[in-house]
């Protein structure tokens, strides 16, 4: 099969970095609106709007569970895909696409049945209270019907994305979350089903999408075709994926965990409000890593393509490019929030009370976001040079050892008189700390991957 996917190869790495991350953000903008058009709307309900955005607060463990599973596949899956095909072994790169699909299809039945039958005991120690319960189950239910949906839309699109068709990856999840947009509205407030309505059009939508995302990997345009023949699963690509797509599992599924620890110690300490809040701060930093997500997949297939063929110089430099991207928006974006925090909150709900106490949650949770622009760009670029050790560590020492520990532990500080506020400052003080680790294993597991493809590179001496 011929390398149609040379241009990752040979365009300048800048000129190529804007070109696929630019379809990329346009895409993360797109599937963020998925997330979040629904708490837009729900926070907007006349008479329960606020308790019933709380109530979807609640739910969002389960749902990024589900993202997180998708990445568990996939996010290895991809980038071991673009290696191959770097590597010229198309075959190969097929056969991982194959699995992956089969397997996401297994988790997908899985993860259903465990959602229909236990959402309700799941979503009550999530942080739920008897005000917010009914909200949640009511969303979940249905939810869950389209878990397999979510499942290979996300799934599916990163290997489309893998391949260099940003555009096209960028088309899946736009006319999904127009369908959304669409259908919230109509069925929330003018069929009057609430937060069933936002649910219903939420699996409507990922529907549509899957089905054009499947309709491209099986037709004629892609490099890499969707076969039949390469859905038997096979152990070893299986687990060559999940390895280095483990990373990406933990830090989504570690959030889905955060979730649950920041809202049972926040309804400790704050009620509902604190929840609500959470809502709004989480959704805000959705909008915040919009752009750092969109450059950092549109250098993934550059970043793997180019590990893949061996050339050094080129993985190092879309590196550094990534780097300096991210950080400039991670600091612009830290600046529009401590500045007008209150536009975001006004965005998610119109209740006074709770604008109010938003404001002052997100400048606290968002204290050290300017930094993460750091992480994120270390963190994809272990991703995608197949250093799923690295990627792994760092995934676990910002999640697990450092934010869940500090949830419990800064209540006791005092350093706000509202406890629930020295909840969310747990946020900033893991980044910063988890920042200056992964700086340091990036430096050496970065040099050390460079000098070995750098010694491919070199000609060997005769005999």
């Amino acid at each position: 099969m011929p390398d149609d996917r040379e241009f990752l190869g040979k365009e300048p790495v800048k000129k190529l970095l804007f070109k696929l991350a630019a379809p990329t953000i346009v895409a993360q903008l797109v599937n963020m609106l998925y997330n979040v058009v629904d708490r837009i709307y729900i926070g907007h309900m006349p008479e329960n709007g606020a308790l019933a955005l709380t109530g979807i607060g609640v739910c969002m463990p389960m749902i990024m569970a589900v993202s997180a599973f998708a990445a568990l596949v996939t996010s290895g899956g991809a980038p071991r895909a673009s290696i191959n095909m770097g590597k010229r072994d198309y075959k190969t790169a097929e056969l991982i696409l194959g699995n992956c699909f089969s397997l996401l299809l297994i988790i997908s039945a899985v993860l259903t049945a465990i959602l229909l039958v236990f959402n309700r005991p799941i979503l009550l120690l999530f942080g739920a209270s008897d005000n917010t319960i009914p909200f949640a189950v009511s969303y979940m239910r249905i939810y869950a019907i389209g878990t397999v949906f979510v499942q290979l839309t996300l799934g599916m699109n990163m290997f489309i994305t893998a391949q260099g068709f940003t555009k096209i990856s960028m088309l899946t999840v736009l006319i999904g979350a127009v369908t959304n947009i669409v259908l919230d509205p109509l069925f929330i407030f003018v069929f009057k089903m609430g937060v069933s309505g936002a649910a219903l059009a939420t699996i409507l939508s990922q529907a549509i999408s899957c089905f054009w995302c499947l309709r491209f990997l099986c037709g004629k345009k892609t490099s890499l075709k969707l076969r039949k023949d390469c859905m038997k699963l096979k152990w070893h690509i299986i687990f060559s994926c999940i390895s280095l797509g483990f990373a990406t599992f933990i830090m989504q599924m570690s959030e889905s965990i955060l979730a649950v620890c920041f809202n049972s110690s926040l309804l400790k300490y704050g009620g509902d409000i604190a929840v609500g809040a959470m809502t709004i701060c989480t959704s805000s930093m959705q909008l915040v890593f919009l752009p750092l997500q969109g450059v950092s997949q549109g250098a993934q297939p550059i970043s793997s393509y180019n590990f893949g063929a061996g050339n050094a110089q080129r993985v190092k430099e879309t590196y550094r490019l990534l780097l300096t991207v991210c950080l400039f928006f991670s600091t612009l974006l830290y600046l529009a929030i401590m500045i007008r925090p209150q536009l975001f909150a006004t965005l998610f709900t119109s209740n006074a009370e709770l604008i109010h106490y938003a404001s002052t949650a997100l400048r606290i949770y968002c204290g050290a976001i300017f930094v993460f622009g750091i992480q994120i760009s270390c963190q994809m670029t272990f991703t995608s040079i197949g250093n799923a050790p690295s990627s792994i560590l760092v995934a676990v020492i910002r999640k697990f050892v450092l934010l869940i520990p500090l949830i419990y532990i800064m209540p006791a500080f005092n350093i706000f008189p509202d406890k629930a506020l020295n909840v969310y400052l747990a946020e900033p003080v893991a980044d910063t700390i988890a920042v200056i680790f992964t700086v340091l294993i990036f430096t050496i597991q970065f040099r050390k991957a460079l000098r070995k493809l750098e010694s491919r590179e070199k000609p060997q001496p005769q005999a």
